[in-house]
């Protein structure tokens, strides 16, 4: 670790914003800077990136963190990146342009191609942990290969490189030298082998995969001497810390021992639950997936996906107009009493865990002449806590342990109405800690463990603090009976 080094760098790449965070010995966030980018949407059910655009906007925040600080990267012990996970780009390994927008992980374009493999299902779950389902990142590869001219001779040549956006970013930050991806990342494409960790020779047949083009595993943390090293104002920095943006949360809420959970409430919401040193394949249509791997160990979690959760917010903001800002909504809900009856399924891109319904599309129901702006806004505040009750009621019978309580972070993570909804609907309290950031604070732990400026998880876990608990009000009947009437709305826009 360089002499004078104060900090660790967070990348924080996310689905709809680039973000830098500079974190100092505490765990404690000392400056942040985030652009957004744009949203491609140029067919129903296809959603885009610009590769080049993600680059720029996240190299600009590097450079204005460090602005707001009043920092140098010489300062800089290390960078640890997260990302959106299942996002995929393929790009010439001797430019480092990509050949066609990124795929984004809401991308439902290749259901078609799932259901015709729906007959191998049982032999993907068992060897990656994964359903068969358009999230995943393998058959947006497939479909690169197959659409982009002449894509599949040069991938199998090896002039193109495939990778998640940590791939993209680590090539792009290391000059074009070092193509890789963290063990997290890797078992999100459905072509990990997910007891062993590496690229599965099955699973490569299966999706029609050259391995030529595929990123070399390493581990989620990394010493400065084993790890790629970016290149940026002149400086080598090495990146210690790569992992999963989910994956990172769990971290960053120091979820160490098996059965911890969180929740991260982003644009979508993702739910994990460390299942300790194996794999706990689900028997409740939830997946199977890498937490972390560091120090010659690795971490397993269940993990359950929600598709739309604050992008619910961003719609009724952007797409109708609904409201100006996305912190107005949690007033305008809390302006009535309940929701009058009226449930909001946001299957936009089709239901993900434990529905797995590529095929469902969003609906609202329950609506009378009484329904008010106000009831729609708690309506859908309200299905984002359903959502997540209905993945973790899922996931505590896979781990064969009651839910204690729920960290939480992301976000929508500052609604309390949408937080003490979520505790009244589990029945369990619902913790949210003092650093929300735990996205980035995950993958910068994660990193300061691999350069040494942190010494121990025990050391990482004495900095988490709780900002509010919500303890439960509600009684466990009236919890059913709000679940009842959710059930019956989603079982409908499965039937559209």
């Amino acid at each position: 670790m360089t002499a004078g080094a104060r900090f660790i760098l967070a990348l924080d790449q996310g689905t709809t914003s680039s973000r830098s965070i500079l974190f100092d010995r505490a765990g404690a966030p000392v400056a942040a800077a985030q652009r957004e980018f744009t949203q491609h949407f140029p067919q129903p059910g296809w959603v885009e990136h610009d590769p080049q655009e993600i680059w720029s906007t996240q190299l600009a925040t590097v450079g204005e963190v460090l602005h707001k600080a009043g920092a140098a990267m010489a300062e800089v012990a290390a960078i640890g990146i997260t990302n959106q996970r299942e996002t995929c780009v393929l790009w010439e390994r001797a430019t480092g342009r990509p050949v066609a927008p990124a795929i984004v992980w809401q991308d439902r374009r290749t259901a078609g191609q799932c259901e015709a493999l729906r007959g191998q299902e049982p032999a993907v779950e068992r060897r990656t942990g994964l359903r068969l389902d358009p999230y995943f990142s393998a058959t947006k590869l497939s479909w690169l290969l197959e659409h982009v001219p002449h894509a599949r001779a040069r991938a199998e040549r090896g002039d193109l490189a495939f990778g998640t956006i940590d791939s993209w970013l680590i090539y792009q930050l290391s000059a074009q030298r070092a193509h890789v991806t963290d063990v997290t990342n890797a078992s999100r494409t459905l072509l990990l082998d997910l007891e062993t960790a590496r690229w599965s020779e099955p699973m490569l047949e299966l999706f029609n995969i050259p391995p030529a083009c595929l990123p070399r595993l390493i581990a989620s943390s990394q010493s400065a001497r084993e790890a790629p090293q970016a290149q940026i104002g002149g400086r080598q920095v090495p990146i210690t810390g790569v992992i999963g943006d989910q994956q990172a949360a769990l971290f960053g809420q120091a979820c160490f021992t098996r059965g911890t959970a969180k929740n991260t409430y982003g644009t979508g919401c993702f739910v994990l639950m460390n299942t300790g040193a194996t794999p706990t394949y689900s028997s409740h249509r939830l997946v199977s997936t890498i937490g972390w791997q560091r120090a010659g160990a690795r971490t397993y979690a269940l993990e359950g996906s929600v598709f739309m959760a604050g992008a619910v917010v961003q719609w009724l903001r952007d797409g109708l107009g609904f409201i100006a800002s996305a912190a107005e909504i949690e007033a305008l809900a809390a302006s009535v009493p309940d929701s009058a009856g009226v449930y909001f399924v946001p299957a936009f891109t089709g239901l993900g865990a434990p529905h797995w319904d590529p095929n469902a599309r969003g609906s609202i129901s329950g609506l009378t002449r009484g329904v008010t702006r106000a009831h729609l806004a708690r309506a859908a505040l309200e299905g984002i806590a359903f959502q997540s009750r209905d993945v973790l009621d899922a996931m505590t019978r896979d781990a064969g342990q009651p839910l204690l309580e729920l960290r939480v972070d992301g976000g929508a993570s500052a609604n309390n109405l949408l937080m003490q909804w979520q505790a009244d609907l589990l029945g369990v309290p619902v913790v949210r800690p003092a650093v929300t950031e735990t996205t980035a604070l995950g993958a910068a732990y994660l990193a300061g463990l691999g350069a040494g400026f942190w010494q121990s998880e025990e050391e990482v876990a004495s900095h988490w603090r709780v900002d509010r608990r919500f303890e439960p009000e509600r009684s466990r009947a009236w919890a059913a009976e709000q679940q009842h009437g959710w059930s019956q709305a989603v079982q409908r826009t499965r039937q559209q």
